[in-house]
């Protein structure tokens, strides 16, 4: 698997996580404490998250750190 494959599943599987959990962009960027746009970046592909940024995510949304490598 290569980086680009990693980073479109990241992002992919935090934006359906968030939205399974019906919490908006805004409102998870504020409990994660990342802007906003930010958030939008990573969700749209465009900036590759830290590992930090995405136990966090993780752990807002209450989901399995797992969970955001799975296909």
């Amino acid at each position: 698997m290569d980086d680009k494959n990693i980073l479109e599943k990241v992002s992919d599987n935090i934006r359906l996580a968030r939205l399974q959990k019906r919490i908006s962009q805004e409102k998870l960027a504020e409990m994660v404490d990342i802007s906003t746009k930010y958030l939008n970046m990573i969700e749209n592909r465009k900036a590759n998250p830290t590992i930090v940024i995405v136990v966090k995510i993780c752990k807002v949304l209450n989901i399995e750190l797992s969970a955001i490598w799975s296909e």
